[in-house]
């Protein structure tokens, strides 16, 4: 049986880090390569959310959901990413009624109803409904408060995350983390459930793990079952 969590030489992308032969691991803005597991609320009983590996096995990251809501208009199904140990990093709440599936991330655990702006760590929406197919981009990030009108974005996000084959890009250009299809062998490759994020010396893993959340739901297709083989 494979392992979950990261063997370098696996993933289809490696970071700077790992070909400069430094060690890899999340958390603290040092970059990294994570595997992160997506849960399947059909065989986790009644839940779906992430939990997120380092290359030495250790948890760094989970996510867990217990309700289908928070597609992008529904207005609740707020989400709260955490560190291996439960504590909450950041709490991520779709806008309601947003025509871009527009998402708000705040520090810590946040209450929805509860408005605090000055809290708000970065937004983040799909690039378009209408022209999707047609855009390089699936998503933008805009850091700090209010998104003002014409304003750019921080980063996108470019390729496609549903191929789990995406870039997310600064506004300099620069690749900050890259997801990509993990490998059990140099020949098996794994299903979409289980995928590299790999993180730039110099980016927050925490931010590139939000990023993966909150794209999980404005890029999800129609729900359909999975019957395992």
């Amino acid at each position: 049986m494979c392992r979950i969590h990261p063997d370098e030489s696996r993933c289809e992308y490696q970071s700077r880090r790992e070909k400069n032969g430094d060690p890899v691991g999340g958390g603290g803005g040092g970059g990294g390569s994570l595997t992160v597991w997506k849960k399947s609320s059909m065989s986790f009983q009644g839940t779906d959310g992430f939990t997120v590996f380092d290359d030495r096995g250790r948890l760094v990251f989970r996510v867990d959901n217990y309700s289908r809501r928070g597609q992008c208009a529904s207005g609740g199904g707020g989400l709260v990413l955490m560190d291996g140990v439960g504590n909450a990093l950041l709490t991520l709440r779709p806008k309601v009624l947003s025509m871009q599936c527009q998402w708000h991330a705040y520090k810590g655990e946040n209450d929805y109803g509860k408005k605090t702006p000055n809290l708000r760590v970065f937004s983040m929406r799909r690039s378009s409904l209408l022209f999707h197919n047609n855009s390089k981009s699936e998503a933008e990030v805009f850091l700090g408060g209010r998104v003002k009108h014409g304003q750019a974005p921080d980063f996108t996000i470019e390729g496609s995350f549903t191929r789990r084959n995406c870039i997310i890009r600064s506004s300099t250009g620069e690749i900050a983390a890259k997801i990509s299809r993990k490998r059990a062998t140099t020949t098996v490759l794994l299903g979409d459930d289980v995928f590299c994020l790999a993180v730039q010396p110099g980016f927050d893993p925490e931010l590139a793990m939000a990023f993966v959340v909150i794209l999980d739901r404005i890029c999800k297709k129609a729900y359909k079952p999975v019957l395992c083989s």
